[in-house]
């Protein structure tokens, strides 16, 4: 990942008010977290989960090439890289992304230097959009390159010589609503405080039972989680 300036930075404030969503993914990430593990953020944004999982005793590392956002990690006494040059090869035991990769035009190059800085058995957790039906404003506004499927999600981390752990969609009811705000919304991408509240409430619980029979047909957004090949 390269210095950039990311263009989405109102709708990751938005996206901190949204308890359920936020608790969800910090359950998966915490699914291969532990204290004696060294532990980086793919892409850490404002730092919503690093300082969170950083305040729980886990030994984060955040890489993240927007200046003023590193500004904010750094602020918050988190370990910050601006590029992953800078990280020495098997550096981590842990490496985990949320909602970066779709961001990155060359993924293959950004999951071969996940690959690098992880030890050799080392896990990596990857959650990005899905279906480039539901691409609209939004994703043109913050600067997404794709969305995802199931299928090839798992040809990239396949390809990048990992072995799948586990591979599903999320938030199946997150899909049909994308569609609808595609259809209704105006031009600008921007989500409200206010829409994004109500669906965390009433909704996302909702959405994640439905998930448990519609996990590996389709969803807003899709993850996998792997284990670098190797001893």
């Amino acid at each position: 990942m390269d210095a950039n300036s990311y263009s989405g930075r109102e709708n990751l404030e938005v996206m901190k008010s949204a308890f359920n969503y936020n608790r969800f993914l910090l359950n998966l990430i915490n699914r291969n977290a532990k204290s004696t593990l060294k532990i980086l953020d793919y892409g850490a944004g404002l730092g919503t989960f690093a300082s969170e999982l950083a305040n729980s005793g886990l030994d984060i590392a955040c890489l993240e090439p927007d200046d003023s956002q590193r500004g904010l990690l750094i602020d918050a006494g988190l370990e910050t890289y601006s590029c992953s040059d800078e990280i020495s090869a098997g550096s981590f035991d842990y490496v985990y992304s949320l909602n970066v990769f779709e961001h990155i035009e060359d993924d293959v190059a950004a999951l071969k230097e996940a690959h690098r800085v992880l030890k050799p058995g080392g896990q990596l957790f990857i959650y990005v959009p899905a279906f480039n039906v539901l691409f609209g404003e939004m994703d043109r506004m913050v600067g997404h390159h794709r969305r995802y499927t199931l299928k090839s999600l798992l040809d990239l981390v396949e390809n990048g010589e990992f072995t799948i752990n586990e591979a599903k969609y999320a938030d199946s009811l997150g899909f049909f609503l994308t569609l609808l705000y595609n259809l209704i919304s105006g031009s600008n991408g921007n989500v409200s405080a206010w829409s994004v509240q109500v669906y965390d409430s009433l909704l996302f619980p909702v959405s994640r039972f439905i998930d448990i029979f519609t996990c590996r047909l389709f969803g807003k957004n899709v993850y996998i989680s792997a284990t670098k090949q190797g001893q």
